[in-house]
């Protein structure tokens, strides 16, 4: 993890405001700067018009962009948000009423809360944030934080993900001030998010490398309540003075599995910082949020950490935005024919909006297992066509899930091509859930190794829980 300075906040958002006035490059005396920045999550595309012009200043403005700066008179302005091609004698889905410009004035207005929300805490608005810029120290940019997410509570940020919030009380639709916060540039930086009752963390980012000197918006936007990896889920907009720089998602997270049949109870490391306590077999940590990136993963035996592993296993590369089910899987001690120890990764990418029915992702995590079909039963036998068809060791299934109606089902595995199933398993499927079923343990277990079985990993609710499934 990287190191950071001062302080981040939550919040704001834009999507309107621009009005335009001819005027000349030369002589800019009584005039002033407006852009609009789009930050509501639930709101189309936008055209934005002044009261009175027939024609639109700015026209598709979406989601998560920035108009150009836009030079006015000097004067009392009234902007009109309308849908991106709305007729300009339609009613204005939001107006924002007499805007002030002073000469001299530089403002980004950002468009913030649901526009779909008639409640007071969280409904649409327009923040019009007058600039007033400190000139940052050589070696830094300075940051203006707006807490622009309309579902997050009251936050606190924590600068250098360390633990210690260095911001604190940022409520909704709050920010840092003009004078911008000063950060170091050159290097990616890591911010958490706090909530503050009770006080805990709720997510980090990790920020690119920003630019020397540069003066930044970093808006925080979209909806705790999504998924990181949806287009409206909670993230960071930065915002420079030409424009977007870029949407930072969430750091990924990642949840660890022990699917090993003759592994011990482990400690897992990445370096010296512990991550999983005393994990046996079934067990599934809790969600562990780190950067972007590749790791290399120790296990120790519990309680016998740090120092030389048992074995070291390394991730995949990690993306922003994603959360991953990491089955550590295989034998420590192989056999011939047998896997040895290693992680089964697969990322969480099911369908979001099958509310009717269940979701289920096939995890073959068993190492003395081979390919195997997985299927509904038909007198005993595995129904044809198979649901699943020879899924190898290591490998799942598609990532959006198979669509399962809600109920009890019975599912057979067996060698793949074969009709007669080596283990059944009466699965429960809820309306909703989104689920691996990983198949774990070993098919012919020695002394003390652990026996085939499924593991229902549930990532519908935070944090994902497991639930054991064994053989009828």
């Amino acid at each position: 993890m990287t190191s950071l300075k001062k302080t981040l906040l939550l919040g704001l958002t834009t999507m309107f405001a621009s009005a335009w006035i001819g005027c000349s490059d030369d002589d800019e005396i009584g005039k002033a700067e407006i852009r609009v920045i789009h930050a509501s999550p639930d709101a189309p595309g936008v055209d934005i018009y002044i009261d009175g012009v027939a024609d639109p200043v700015i026209t598709n403005l979406k989601y998560g962009d920035a108009s150009a700066y836009l030079s006015v008179d000097e004067g009392d302005y009234n902007f009109l948000i309308r849908a991106t091609g709305a007729a300009a004698d339609s009613a204005p889905a939001f107006s924002t009423g007499p805007l002030t410009l002073n000469e001299g004035d530089r403002v980004s207005a950002l468009a913030a809360g649901l526009l779909a929300s008639t409640n007071d805490a969280d409904k649409f608005r327009v923040l019009p944030l007058a600039e007033g810029f400190d000139s940052p120290a050589a070696g830094n940019a300075i940051v203006r934080i707006v807490h622009a997410s309309a579902d997050a509570p009251t936050v606190a940020i924590d600068v250098n993900n360390d633990g210690t919030p260095e911001l604190s009380d940022v409520s909704r639709f709050a920010e840092s001030g003009p004078a911008g916060v000063e950060l170091p540039a050159g290097q990616a930086l890591q911010i958490g998010i706090w909530a503050e009752s009770p006080l805990a963390r709720v997510t980090a980012f990790t920020t690119p490398e920003l630019p020397e000197a540069g003066e930044l918006f970093v808006i925080a936007t979209g909806l705790i309540g999504k998924a990181a990896r949806q287009a409206d889920g909670f993230s960071l907009l930065a915002v420079g003075a030409n424009g977007v720089i870029g949407t930072i998602s969430q750091n990924p997270v990642v949840y660890a599995l022990h699917a090993s049949p003759d592994a011990p109870a482990v400690d897992i490391y990445a370096g010296t910082a512990k991550l999983v306590d005393n994990a046996e077999f079934g067990d599934l940590s809790q969600p562990i949020q780190v950067a972007p990136g590749q790791y290399t993963l120790d296990f120790y035996e519990t309680g016998t950490g740090p120092g030389t592993p048992v074995v070291s296993v390394q991730t995949p590369q990690l993306a922003a935005g994603e959360q991953y089910l990491a089955a550590a899987s295989g034998f420590l001690t192989p056999g011939t024919g047998q896997a040895s120890f290693q992680l089964v990764p697969a990322a969480e990418a099911f369908v979001l909006d099958d509310s009717a029915n269940g979701r289920v992702r096939v995890v073959h995590a068993s190492p003395d297992a081979p390919a195997v079909d997985v299927s509904t039963l038909d007198q005993g036998q595995m129904a044809q066509p198979v649901l699943v068809g020879a899924l190898p060791f290591s490998n799942a299934t598609a990532g959006e899930g198979l669509s399962v109606p809600p109920g009890t089902i019975t599912l057979g595995v067996a060698a793949a091509g074969q009709l007669d199933p080596v283990a059944t398993f009466n699965i429960p499927v809820k309306a909703g859930i989104r689920a691996f079923a990983v198949a774990a343990g070993a098919l012919v277990t020695a002394h003390g190794q652990q026996s085939f079985r499924i593991l229902i990993v549930d990532t519908s609710a935070s944090p994902w829980a497991v639930v054991e499934v064994p053989p009828n």
